[in-house]
């Protein structure tokens, strides 16, 4: 059914469409991600941001500012407006183009790091705290989102494109120098990593 929206979404007629096609996926892809993960207190029914209600999306929302943080960096890196963005705005001072540029690298490298942080008891029950209705993580909780992000990151692959190895974090400067080149005319246009 992912690969079906994914399809649909290359020959989406508008924006609209193109957010609703997303939030199908979304509500297909979170609670699969839960059954990727091992221990009884790791479950995800549906992604919420804040407050997060349970562990995953609180771990989740580090992991994420992490990725956001470092596609960011990469966007001003290559002299392009973080706030001008294809399919997010900046609305309330939102940095759109690196949320645009983030998306393909959510699920290779944020949750990559967090399903791992649990899976191999890096990240523990004990390492979350509940505050009022909020999920929060401990300290320790979150040196060891950080430390599976940071692992993840500097993990190599070979990008699809170029054919050469490299960092997710040095894909993130690639992508959006990508995304220059098309800006500028230089490249025919610009290709997502897709991971399997």
């Amino acid at each position: 059914m992912l690969r079906r929206l994914a399809v649909t979404a290359e020959v989406a007629p508008s924006i609209e469409e193109l957010f609703g096609l997303e939030g199908r996926a979304a509500a297909l892809y979170f609670p699969e991600l839960s059954s990727a993960l091992a221990p009884d207190w790791a479950v995800i029914p549906r992604r919420m941001s804040r407050p997060a209600p349970d562990f995953v999306n609180a771990a989740l929302n580090l992991a994420y500012g992490l990725l956001l943080a470092d596609v960011l960096r990469s966007v001003v890196a290559c002299g392009l407006d973080p706030s001008g963005g294809v399919l997010h705005t900046a609305k309330r001072n939102k940095p759109a183009l690196a949320l645009d540029l983030m998306e393909e690298l959510r699920a290779p490298v944020a949750d990559s790091a967090v399903l791992w942080a649990i899976n191999n008891g890096e990240l523990r029950e004990h390492d979350f705290r509940r505050d009022l209705d909020a999920v929060r993580l401990t300290e320790r909780g979150r040196k060891a989102v950080i430390g599976a992000y940071e692992r993840r990151a500097n993990a190599e692959f070979t990008h699809p494109r170029f054919g050469y190895r490299v960092t997710w974090r040095r894909a993130m400067e690639v992508q959006a120098r990508m995304f220059l080149g098309v800006v500028l005319g230089e490249m025919d246009g610009y290709r997502p990593i897709m991971v399997r």
